[in-house]
């Protein structure tokens, strides 16, 4: 297809109209965070009178940014973690193995995500209060129950994409190391798992992104001891008096380990994104 002049402008009009709507809430996140309270509270100067880091350093006394900070650390990382090693371990049996239903657990790991999450609050409130009452293992406001709720939308995607990425993998290689006398469990640990990498570097990382930002579970099944980093700073901005540049402050905090997560695998990110739409 060639590109004609009209179009080229077209596409870089529209791409620049996108970074502008993209980068200007961004800059002034940045700049508000350096901003002095009294400029806070004036008018708004798209430049800062004085460049100060002090709404870097008084946020973790504001706010007990560092408890939030913990306990979405440790959910994050155990739903993350949980989510590739069951996805891993799906997405292979659905890409390489032949069972009674398995076109039928496809279409149900594909159909959930053609539902809202506000969809399944209520029954897994209602399942955890139940469990509470008859085996006595509280669910509600504890690491364990966030975890498995976040397991509920971050591995039907992960095994989704992770078997179009098995899938993608030539059978001959594990049938080359099965014929040298590997078993069909070790070719899978030592042949698939290390091609797979980038698939499942980019499943990490989508997990520990929608695990990192949510809100809408986290506002119900969390309590002060576990509320994490979203709910903390949705509960301090709904106070009478907020300084806004503590909390423009930390929300440049909350989402550094995201921007650095990017970074680090950006190459494999988009190396496991594109072949896991190939099926």
């Amino acid at each position: 297809m060639i590109e004609t002049p009209g179009f080229r402008w077209f596409r870089r009009i529209g791409l620049t109209f996108l970074f502008i709507l993209v980068a200007l809430p961004l800059y002034v996140v940045v700049v508000t965070s350096f901003k002095p309270l009294s400029d806070v509270r004036g008018l708004f100067t798209w430049l800062p009178s004085t460049v100060t880091v002090e709404p870097y350093i008084e946020i973790w006394r504001t706010v007990p940014l560092a408890h939030y900070f913990k306990n979405s650390l440790i959910v994050t990382s155990l739903a993350t973690f949980f989510s590739v090693v069951i996805a891993i371990m799906a997405a292979y049996a659905v890409a390489r193995l032949n069972f009674r239903g398995q076109r039928s657990f496809s279409l149900v790991i594909l159909s959930t995500q053609m539902f809202p999450g506000i969809l399944f609050l209520l029954p897994l409130f209602l399942i955890f209060t139940q469990i509470q009452r008859t085996v006595g293992l509280q669910l509600n406001g504890s690491y364990t129950g966030l975890v498995i709720t976040y397991l509920t939308f971050t591995l039907p995607f992960a095994i989704w994409m992770l078997a179009g990425y098995f899938a993608s993998i030539p059978r001959e290689l594990e049938e080359a190391a099965m014929i040298d006398g590997t078993s069909r469990a070790g070719a899978f640990i030592r042949v698939v798992i290390p091609v797979a990498k980038p698939g499942i570097i980019a499943v990490a990382v989508y997990s520990f992104i929608t695990a990192w930002g949510e809100v809408l579970f986290a506002s119900v099944l969390t309590n002060n001891d576990t509320r994490t980093l979203a709910i903390g700073l949705q509960a301090y901005a709904n106070q009478t008096d907020v300084y806004w540049n503590q909390l423009m402050a930390a929300s440049v905090v909350v989402s550094l380990p995201v921007l650095i997560g990017f970074m680090l695998v950006q190459r494999h990110l988009v190396a496991g994104l594109s072949a896991g739409s190939v099926k």
